[in-house]
């Protein structure tokens, strides 16, 4: 048996202490589950990963988090944790050949009872015919596939291979997690990081939750030395500045624009700005971001306040006008704008209904007295006989029914209270009053 494991896995040279041109991060990657920073839910006692590795039995996963979570690092340390060969790839760098070498390899060593723990690096980039082929290996039980992925696996990965594992989300690492690597990181080091207290905050918030690239900013501090601690803007003319995580065609981008949108629907124009501002800074398209508005001015504003969609029209054309960043001015105007009017989706749901009654209701003819009659059969036929001229009648009421004969009137717009729609809502209960007692005179034969 030995040796059919010699022949199948080249040896694997002898372990030593990383060499001071390790990168620093690797350097401190952790040895057991225990040291993992800031997923102690998932690598918890009580968390999934704990107690896969309490019972000594993984299932296929999916861990779903940013970057610099240490996605590859919990894969490793499951396979050592429950004795599983490991066996990484990466999306990016590897095609069919590569899949079919590795589950070939995979596959003797089950024969030789020696189960394989496939990690598969930003496997969302794989495409849904090579998701696919995952799927015998996987039920068989051939591989244990781990895979990690920064993307929405709802979005990303075919069902079938969801319905096969289990996803587990990646906390992005807090300011204590973050603090903790910086810790580890001095200690390693054997000096503290050359940063005042205000400069040291800074970094782990410029960190973005990301711990890679706290400790590669770390190294750069240490390898640079400089002669007093360097205080924040020191530390911001030092420091490379980090772009943002956002993917403006993937999670990132669906993500904030739903926050922006809730955040005006919930009235908080300062979380609205916060959002609005995540996106403009990340490198949204600003149209993008006006289309949005626009739709929040007619779904969450409506007619409690129909200057709020001439607002987003008008930042529209200021943007087009002025450009970026002058133009992003007006975007921010019609966003404090929409976020602090009345709100009212009483036209939003009135016209999902009005669509939905319409579809099931079908080729319902409006009655006669309303249709035109611009031929002589039809004026024969009926058509235009007894329509009632609204302009004629008292307060340009006349209370006449406009339903087809087959079909009772609905009511499917009920205006708020609130902003211009009270006065709407006013009008239209002094026309049902109307209505009530023109048809309450007609049905006495008056």
């Amino acid at each position: 048996m030995a040796d059919l494991f010699a022949a199948l896995d080249p040896p694997a040279p002898p372990e030593r202490a990383p060499g001071p041109d390790v990168p620093l991060a690797d350097r401190l990657r952790p040895a057991s589950l225990a040291e993992v920073v800031g997923q102690e839910h998932l690598t918890g006692p009580d968390g999934a990963i704990g107690r896969m590795v309490a019972a000594g039995r993984l299932s296929s996963i999916i861990l779903w988090g940013p970057p610099g979570t240490g996605k590859p690092t919990i894969a490793r340390l499951l396979a050592a944790a429950v004795g599983l060969r490991f066996v990484p790839i990466s999306a990016v760098f590897s095609g069919v050949a590569d899949l079919k070498r590795v589950f070939a390899e995979a596959r003797d060593h089950a024969r030789a009872g020696r189960r394989t723990l496939l990690f598969v690096d930003e496997i969302h980039r794989f495409n849904r015919a090579q998701q696919d082929g995952f799927l015998p290996f996987v039920e068989d039980g051939t591989v244990t596939l781990v895979g990690a992925t920064t993307e929405n696996p709802s979005f990303e990965l075919n069902a079938a291979l969801l319905s096969r594992a289990q996803v587990l989300v990646l906390h992005r690492l807090d300011r204590a997690a973050l603090d903790q690597l910086l810790a580890r990181a001095e200690v390693a080091s054997d000096r503290p990081l050359p940063l005042t207290p205000q400069a040291r905050e800074a970094l782990l918030g410029a960190a973005d939750g990301d711990g890679r690239f706290l400790l590669n900013q770390a190294e750069l501090l240490f390898a640079a030395a400089p002669a007093e601690p360097l205080d924040a803007p020191a530390l911001a003319a030092f420091l490379q500045r980090r772009v943002p995580v956002y993917d403006k065609d993937r999670e990132g981008h669906y993500g904030l624009i739903s926050a922006l949108h809730k955040s005006i629907r919930g009235s908080d124009p300062d979380a609205a700005l916060y959002y609005l501002a995540r996106m403009l800074t990340a490198g949204e398209e600003p149209l993008y971001v006006l289309r949005r508005l626009t739709r929040a001015a007619v779904e969450d504003v409506g007619l409690a306040d129909p200057q709020a969609l001439q607002q987003c029209l008008a930042a529209k054309d200021a943007y087009d006008f002025l450009g970026s960043p002058e133009g992003e001015l007006a975007i921010a105007q019609a966003c404090v704008y929409l976020a602090t009017a009345p709100k009212s989706n009483a036209v939003y749901r009135a016209q999902k209904a009005a669509w939905t009654t319409a579809k099931e209701t079908g080729s319902l003819s409006p009655p006669k007295a309303i249709l035109g009659a611009p031929t002589k059969l039809m004026r024969d036929l009926g058509y235009g006989a007894g329509y009632a001229y609204d302009h004629d009648a008292p307060d340009a009421f006349s209370g006449a029914d406009y339903w087809p004969e087959e079909l009772e009137p609905r009511r499917f717009y009920e205006p708020t209270e609130r902003g211009f729609e009270a006065g709407v809502r006013e009008r239209m209960a002094r026309w049902d009053q109307l209505r009530a007692e023109r048809k309450q005179y007609r049905d006495c034969g008056a």
